[in-house]
């Protein structure tokens, strides 16, 4: 009986809520297509209305799912039957009815404020033209320096951002050559490392032919000396 009454609530205020945002927009059209020089923001009450609206709308949504939620614990609690059909296909009404609302609700709130940004930017843009068409010649004036310095802004900003972009390029070229110098200076390290190394290698290998050459030296005269004692007895 709850979910039925917010139900019932709901679409009421979904239709009134609906009829609003249709007549401000039929409203600004009118007034727009009436007379170039009536103001287009004069709505304040319609978007104070839309405002409550709004309000009321997503408090009965919230007080709806917190229904639902409290409907769906019934059912997964314990001494209700888990396979009473009705009582399921009621629940899931009751969400499809909520998701609905939802839907429509959001879809409604945002048309209208697509409507109210758009209706403020055009009524902003012909304040423009008609204070410009309406100015002095010291205000046209005055416009058109505005604008001038404008461009100027535009052009230091684009000089800036490529000034920023060359500074980028130049910082990773920087960064890219330090990291090649790390690693030849890495790999130098490495050499100067190894050199002692092979050195000393080399020093042990002279050392032991020197010995080598030392020993089959001496046993060749000691060979010889022999044989000639032999040849001699």
């Amino acid at each position: 009986k709850q979910a039925r009454q917010l139900e019932n609530e709901l679409d009421l205020k979904l239709v009134s809520f609906s009829k609003l945002c249709t007549s401000y927009s039929s409203g600004r059209d009118g007034r727009r297509d009436s007379s170039d020089t009536t103001p287009l923001l004069n709505g304040s009450s319609q978007d104070r209305m839309f405002e409550t609206m709004a309000v009321e709308i997503e408090q009965l949504l919230g007080k709806l799912t917190g229904i639902n939620d409290k409907m769906a614990e019934y059912t997964n609690s314990a001494g209700v039957p888990s396979l009473n059909a009705a009582l399921m296909h009621t629940l899931q009404r009751h969400r499809d009815i909520l998701q609905d609302y939802t839907h429509e609700f959001h879809k409604t709130k945002a048309n209208f404020l697509a409507i109210r940004e758009r209706e403020n930017l055009l009524g902003s843009v012909r304040k423009d033209i008609e204070s410009y068409k309406s100015g002095s010649g010291v205000n046209n004036r005055r416009t058109e320096l505005f604008l001038k310095e404008h461009e100027h802004l535009r052009n230091s900003d684009r000089l800036i951002e490529e000034t920023i972009s060359i500074a980028m390029a130049t910082k990773e070229n920087m960064t890219s050559q330090r990291g090649m110098l790390k690693s030849i200076q890495s790999k130098m390290n490495t050499l100067a490392n190894r050199f002692p190394a092979v050195n000393s290698l080399i020093q042990r290998i002279n050392l032991r032919k020197r010995r080598d050459s030392l020993i089959l030296g001496g046993v060749i005269g000691v060979c010889t000396i022999l044989l000639l004692l032999y040849a001699f007895h």
